[in-house]
């Protein structure tokens, strides 16, 4: 799951990328956030553990929101491929840090200690990515503590719901509404979803790469991650029907690559009735390859 995490991080860090996601879902499509009012926000905080421990908790990716250098929100992602029980713990853990670094102090020329008065909302996007199946673990702090809330404490504990956001449970309208590169990640996993198959759309691709790497992770195909790597400057695909044309190519070529090999070793180890045989029988050759890659192959 690491590499799709980066690979996620690495395209929705991109501040374009950023105020898309936050402008369609928070604010149906709609350009409140603009891309050069983001900067980048701290990510990793502490908190006291059992046995007392100061240990770190890190945000997947998080940015403040600002306007003529006032501070308007301060906006985190969180990605999850899988659903987790504990996502509203985690949330008020990282909203309950964010809110801290809002108490601060400063000293001035006289050595005077003053609090250094900032305020502004903390919000948190969980973004999942799974489109096998429907987010069914717990979506608020009552759901997660279920009969272990006394019913005589419950009006006196807050519940925490986390804004949940299923992208491949979107709508084609609000697919639509995206304006960045996240609207080919949306499409696909929306497509998946639907009909287990991809039909790549025309749009125009801003950040190759990191699109690339994205469906590389989201695939596991490691082919859409050499065409980011061979790539050169000026000859980037410009859409996924590009993208995929190039990724098909590479896995024709690296299949008449694999059958060369296996008839060298064929032939080498004495098997020639095995090259003749699966030169004419499609079938034979599936499997005598599939050995090959396996090691299971040998010589007569």
């Amino acid at each position: 799951m690491a590499a799709k995490d980066i690979a996620e991080k690495d395209l929705e860090a991109i501040n374009d990328v950023f105020a898309d996601i936050v402008n369609n879902l928070l604010f149906d499509g709609i350009e409140c956030v603009k891309e050069d009012e983001l900067e980048q926000g701290r990510e990793r905080s502490s908190y006291l553990s059992e046995p007392k421990e100061i240990r770190d908790q890190e945000r997947d990716l998080s940015k403040y929101w600002k306007q003529n250098e006032i501070r308007i929100a301060y906006v985190g992602f969180e990605n999850e491929t899988e659903p987790e029980d504990d996502m509203p713990f985690r949330n008020i853990g990282y909203d309950g840090a964010a809110y801290r670094d809002q108490i601060s102090y400063e000293t001035d020329e006289n050595g005077k200690r003053r609090k250094v008065i900032e305020r502004y909302p903390v919000v948190t996007l969980v973004l999942y990515m799974g489109y096998k199946k429907r987010w069914d673990k717990a979506k608020t702090i009552y759901e997660v503590l279920g009969d272990k809330l006394d019913e005589k404490l419950k009006p006196f504990v807050h519940d925490y719901p986390i804004n949940l956001f299923e992208i491949a449970y979107l709508t084609d309208k609000q697919v639509e509404k995206f304006k960045s590169d996240f609207r080919i990640v949306a499409d696909y996993l929306v497509q998946m979803r639907k009909d287990n198959s991809y039909t790549p759309p025309s749009w125009q691709i801003k950040h190759v790469r990191e699109v690339l790497s994205l469906m590389a992770a989201l695939t596991r195909d490691t082919r859409f991650r050499d065409v980011a790597i061979e790539m050169k400057k000026g000859d980037e695909p410009k859409n996924m029907c590009e993208v995929l044309d190039r990724v098909e190519n590479k896995g024709v070529t690296k299949g008449k690559k694999d059958t060369a090999d296996l008839m060298a070793f064929l032939v080498q180890n004495g098997r020639a009735d095995d090259v003749v045989k699966a030169s004419n029988d499609e079938s034979f050759l599936d499997k005598l390859l599939a050995d090959f890659k396996g090691g299971l192959l040998k010589a007569h």
